[in-house]
């Protein structure tokens, strides 16, 4: 199914974004932080939002995809109300990582990059979580849960539904 995006947000989601991006004008080597700024208040960051930080920042809009393409945290995609990430780095994949991810894709019938069909969870992988003596390694939002085995991943969600 084609997802729409839409090129411009609503009158208050635009007027919201250039209040929040304000106190970054003029200033110099802020776009990240004005990055977050933006998807935390819009919740990602579609092309009329990176639009409006290149003008408001006065930053090629080619600098401004280039960060949003290069940094895993930022999303030009609608994410989940919860967004799951599940480590892939070396530790946790060989303590169990994939296994964790398989089963959050079966239970939760969403694929990696997608949004459960009720909107309330995004399922994401991370390269490291950088707690390899915790692996295998899940985060839900910004909650890291460690040491976990497919068995315990619908019983952890419980907790965010």
């Amino acid at each position: 199914m084609a997802q729409v995006v839409a090129e411009h947000g609503s009158r208050e989601q635009e007027e919201l974004l250039e209040q929040a991006l304000e106190e970054f004008r003029g200033k110099p080597g802020v776009l990240i932080q004005a990055l977050h700024r933006a998807q935390n208040l819009i919740g990602y960051l579609p092309p009329w939002v990176l639009k409006k930080v290149s003008q408001v920042l006065d930053v090629p809009l080619s600098e401004v995809y280039g960060v949003v393409t290069f940094y895993h945290f930022f999303s030009m995609k609608p994410r989940g109300k919860h967004v799951i990430q599940v480590c892939l780095g070396t530790a946790c994949y060989v303590r169990g990582g994939q296994e964790i991810l398989d089963r959050l894709r079966k239970e939760l019938q969403v694929e990696i990059g997608g949004v459960t069909q009720d909107g309330l969870f995004s399922l994401e992988v991370m390269r490291c979580a950088g707690a390899c003596g915790l692996a295998p390694v899940m985060r839900v939002d910004n909650d890291v849960h460690k040491r976990v085995n497919p068995s315990q991943v619908m019983d952890i969600l419980k907790g965010y539904q």
